[in-house]
């Protein structure tokens, strides 16, 4: 327990690698043990996550639980771990999701030992971004996390899977390979590639040079760099048409981990490396990300009112909701350390981790329907609820949380950076609130079509007649349910993390 207290982060990091190579020793054709296995070990990082939680002090200022190790001293990288509050809401999120996602795979049947593993690798590849504390080490768990998320949608995904993975590959490393550079620049100028001690130097050098560039343009290019690598992972618009052929055609735990963290690789690249080393180019381009972030929340939500495609339909929701995030660090952007951008900013992240939660349930509930139907087309359902009573509440709950109602967890964050940007960015919010409007409808669209109005007789008889959801997916469900509903009334326990974490770091 020592060992376990002291190495707390590397853990968490690479216990889940760890399992997978446990996984590879137990024989093909026993799915259940690898199924099981898989399972019980991903709840090994999220029992330390919440061990984590429970001891960080949000008093303190910087980050906590760090630790630093010996890795590349030629050009001053070492291996740097550390939490502050918004890496560990992160972390907590991910550590979450991932036993769920994985319990939501048990229906898997082909190639189990191959999936578990690829599942718990991505584990290690997202939390690494989020416990990183140093830019190269951030790098290369920024492109761990590409790998496995390829060939899951690429091996299990559905019949555009090729084309889906590939598209998502290259949008990715397009953005990628700017970042390398960006932080290649960064570290030979600076000498260092500690994010601490990058933000300790960063105002200090002046004069220095790198190939004939100033550091003023260094810093520029990095910038920007970091912003189209950040925006595509997000990803706002234009860079989001990866997005909904990935969702579409990955296997629902895909979609599941893909919606509820991937997404939040990007937003957590802006709050992290954006907002604090670039605060005068980021107040100068606010303008533009609020721009980007209402086409975003706009164009998602009227993509998917259009949607016939009921996977689909959620994949443009998450491209609407993640626009509230840029929206919330725009505003932050142009009027950092006010009242307003401090709430503003509290509530992209919160909506990070709302979203996570109403997301990831609602592409799992997509899939329990998939699972029963084998279609994911609107039209094909109508008058579901008295044959999946159960199913039908719990979707009705989920999308209530992802509307916006008040009482759940989406409410209190989506206030929140309409209640920050509106002082800062009025025009722009005031334009978000057209995408809002029709967020209400798409999701009413999506309960309408799958539960009301005449029973499908086709669902009713015989071999097509549904079952209702089993007790393994209301176990997947249950967790995310009760998160929503505790963030709804009593969102402070999570905040008061969030809020000192925002307020110490900018």
């Amino acid at each position: 327990m020592d060992f376990i207290s002291t190495h707390l982060l590397t853990t968490i990091l690479f216990f889940p690698v760890l399992a997978g190579l446990a996984i590879l020793f137990i024989p093909n054709d026993q799915a259940k043990a690898i199924r099981w296995t898989a399972f019980l070990a991903s709840l090994v990082p999220l029992g330390l996550s919440v061990w984590l939680w429970t001891s960080f002090n949000s008093t303190l200022p910087g980050f906590q639980f760090e630790e630093q190790y010996e890795w590349y001293a030629a050009i001053n990288s070492t291996f740097h771990l550390g939490v502050d509050g918004l890496s560990l809401s992160m972390v907590l999120l991910t550590t979450l999701l991932t036993p769920l996602a994985i319990l939501a795979s048990f229906n898997i049947s082909d190639r189990v030992k191959a999936y578990m593993i690829l599942f718990l690798l991505l584990e290690t590849g997202m939390l690494g971004v989020f416990m990183a504390l140093d830019l190269l080490i951030f790098f290369v768990f920024w492109e761990i996390g590409l790998v496995p998320m390829y060939f899951l949608i690429n091996q299990w995904g559905s019949a555009n899977r090729n084309y889906a993975s590939l598209k998502f590959f290259i949008y990715t490393m397009a953005g990628s390979l700017g970042l390398l550079l960006a932080i290649q620049m960064l570290g030979v100028l600076f000498q260092t590639y500690d994010i601490v001690a990058l933000a300790e130097r960063w105002t200090t050098l002046e004069t220095a040079t790198l190939l004939g560039l100033s550091t003023g343009t260094v810093k520029t290019v990095a910038f920007w760099a970091f912003v189209i690598a950040f925006a595509i992972k997000v990803p706002v618009w234009p860079f989001h048409t990866w997005l909904p052929d990935a969702h579409t055609e990955a296997p629902t735990a895909g979609s599941m981990i893909l919606a509820g963290v991937l997404l939040k690789l990007g937003a957590y690249g802006f709050l992290r490396l954006v907002l604090p080393f670039y605060p005068a180019e980021s107040a100068q381009f606010a303008g533009v990300l609020a721009f980007l972030a209402v086409m975003a929340i706009i164009f998602g939500a009227f993509g998917a009112y259009g949607q016939t495609d009921f996977k689909r339909l959620v994949a443009y929701s998450s491209i609407n909701h993640m626009g509230f995030v840029l929206l919330g660090i725009a505003a932050a952007a142009k009027a950092v350390g006010t009242l307003d951008a401090t709430i503003a900013l509290n509530g992209a992240v919160l909506q990070m981790f709302n979203h996570g939660l109403s997301a990831a349930g609602m592409f799992f509930l997509v899939g329990v329907i998939y699972e029963r139907t084998h279609t994911r087309d609107l039209r094909q359902f109508g008058g579901l609820f008295p044959l999946m009573p159960v199913y039908g509440t719990i979707l009705i709950f989920v999308s209530m949380a992802s509307l916006g109602l008040p009482g759940l967890n989406g409410f209190v964050s989506e206030f929140m950076i309409v209640r920050g940007a509106w002082a800062i960015l009025p025009v722009f919010t005031a334009l978000a609130m057209l995408g809002l409007l029709m967020t209400g409808a798409y999701i009413l669209k999506g309960i309408k079509d799958v539960l009301h109005g005449p029973l499908n007789e086709h669902w009713a008889h015989g071999e097509h007649r549904l079952t209702e959801i089993n007790i393994r997916e209301i176990l997947v469900m249950a967790p995310l349910m009760i998160l929503i509903l505790v963030i709804g009334i009593w969102p402070m326990w999570i905040l008061d993390v969030i809020n000192r974490a925002m307020m110490m770091l900018f």
